[in-house]
């Protein structure tokens, strides 16, 4: 059995996200529609979204130590990891969820 390439032997039943937002901005807006479409497509079932507008709770952003947004948090599994912006580069975004490997560049 290969177990470097069979990731969904050791995912968790549920991926736990936290995206904090600022508002309805257009960047924000598109960060959620991204979130929930790359959700969809390789986490279907397996996640929650929590969303946090710093507009209507901005005391929020010091316990996660949010510094740009949009940011999504991935909360669970761990380790905890950050990615910040729109969330539009897929692959960066299933890396930094641990769904996908880092492809090394071949020389």
């Amino acid at each position: 059995m290969n177990l470097t390439n069979n990731f969904n032997f050791f995912e968790p039943a549920i991926f736990e996200l936290r995206l904090y937002v600022a508002g309805g901005t257009s960047e924000s807006a598109s960060a959620l529609r991204n979130l929930k479409e790359i959700c969809e497509i390789n986490l279907k079932g397996r996640y929650r979204i929590e969303v946090i507008d710093l507009l209507l709770n901005p005391q929020l952003a010091k316990g996660d130590q949010i510094i740009a947004i949009p940011t999504l948090i991935k909360k669970i599994p761990l380790p905890l990891k950050k990615i910040i912006g729109d969330l539009s580069d897929t692959d960066k975004v299933l890396v930094g969820l641990n769904i996908k490997q880092v492809k090394k560049n071949e020389s």
